[in-house]
């Protein structure tokens, strides 16, 4: 039922007077001619939502003598269609293999959210409230509607499936990676409160698509070095060059690869809690050159945020002061500090996002994953900075 509610958001849900019966609602339920009429305009507009590909059971057949309740079972199975396409998007499973934002949209109801719908008789706005409810898919549906280019509809058409693959219901808080725009963006109750660079993986060590919750930040962090980038450099820079190794703060503790924090720390002065399967991390970087690159894929899969500093001052609202954090980054010692609340953080990949002032713009495809997509329609790496 929180599901319920929430997705539902301002549509009254009022259970007074029910003219389905249980067993109609674990069935199939009763159809009026006007709210079939409804359903097809919903059906028929589907296009519109980029889900032209997406088939729907055909419900327009009269009711027969020896089954009068066929059109209405049929219907039922044609709005569960449709408004599970609303919720997830209808590609193969193939198409979103790598995508690892876990949403638990497939787990609604929508036949108890149907019976509903009937009974105060308005199939639009219960469709309406099972729609991506970030502004992005709203301006990308808006642009997909009036845009003739074939190869930027496709590419709208990519990106709206994309949204519909994320939680309904993403946070009143939350911060958002696009790996394809290399930006880190803060939202709260949906909208857009600040902006970040950042640098994401290599085309082949590329960013994980997975979410995360985000509990504090570590100040002065070590970094914990992976064992492909011990064997890439590390390991013989410490065998080789002793010396060198040291003044770069590299060390060996109980074998693990590890260094010092400091300057040159590869992590810079922060790193986000945010405990995941893939340990990709957002944090700083010494590397604040690379940030006027337009085209930032130069790690080994985590994420390097420029202005890393101010986002855990932002994100440390209400739980440690800006005086407090650049105290503890003076003294260089590592210091865990929690958020006055956990919030989720979503690593994702749209290639076409909403500007606000500027219409839609397009990115560079870095991953290649819009082709893999589209082919897929018609017919996860460890943290190393």
């Amino acid at each position: 039922m929180r599901i319920l509610l929430a997705i539902l958001g301002g549509v009254l849900l009022s259970t007074s007077v029910f003219a389905q019966t249980e067993d109609q609602a674990d069935n199939y339920l009763i159809w009026t001619q006007s709210q079939l009429a409804q359903l097809q305009r919903l059906v028929d507009a589907r296009p519109s939502e980029g889900l032209e590909r997406c088939n729907i059971t055909d419900f327009s057949q009269p009711n027969s003598a020896t089954d009068p309740d066929r059109r209405s079972r049929l219907a039922t199975a044609a709005a569960n269609e449709l408004m599970m396409a609303y919720l997830e998007g209808c590609s193969p499973a193939s198409a979103r293999s790598k995508w690892h934002i876990d949403s638990d949209d497939r787990y609604i109801d929508t036949q108890q959210l149907l019976l509903k719908a009937l009974v105060h008789d308005d199939l639009p706005a219960y469709f309406a409230a099972l729609r991506p409810r970030n502004p992005q898919y709203r301006a990308l549906r808006e642009a997909y509607a009036v845009e003739t280019d074939d190869e930027k509809r496709a590419t709208l058409a990519v990106n709206l499936e994309r949204w519909r693959w994320m939680p309904l219901v993403m946070g009143d808080k939350y911060l958002l990676v696009n790996a394809a725009s290399f930006e880190v963006t803060l939202w709260e109750k949906d909208k857009k409160i600040r902006t970040w660079p950042n640098i994401v993986g290599k085309t082949k060590s590329p960013t994980p698509i997975f979410d995360a919750m985000v509990s504090g930040v570590i100040l002065n962090p070590w970094w914990e070095i992976p064992t492909s980038i011990v064997a890439e450099s590390i390991g013989s820079l410490v065998r080789n060059h002793p010396a060198t190794a040291r003044r770069k703060g590299y060390v060996v503790q109980n074998g693990r690869y590890r260094q010092r924090p400091g300057p040159g720390n590869a992590l810079g002065q922060m790193k986000l809690v945010m405990p995941n399967p893939y340990s990709i991390y957002l944090h700083d970087t010494p590397n604040k050159n690379l940030f006027s690159e337009p085209v930032r894929t130069f790690s080994h899969g985590c994420i390097r945020v420029g202005g890393a500093i101010d986002l855990a001052k932002t994100l440390l609202e209400g739980s440690a002061t800006e005086e407090q954090v650049d105290a503890i980054l003076a003294s260089r010692e590592t210091t865990k500090l929690s958020l006055a609340k956990p919030i989720p953080v979503y690593i994702a990949y749209f290639t076409a996002e909403d500007s606000e002032n500027s219409g839609v713009r397009y990115f560079p495809d870095v991953y290649n994953r819009d082709l893999l997509q589209l082919a897929q329609q018609n017919g996860g790496t460890r943290c190393a900075v």
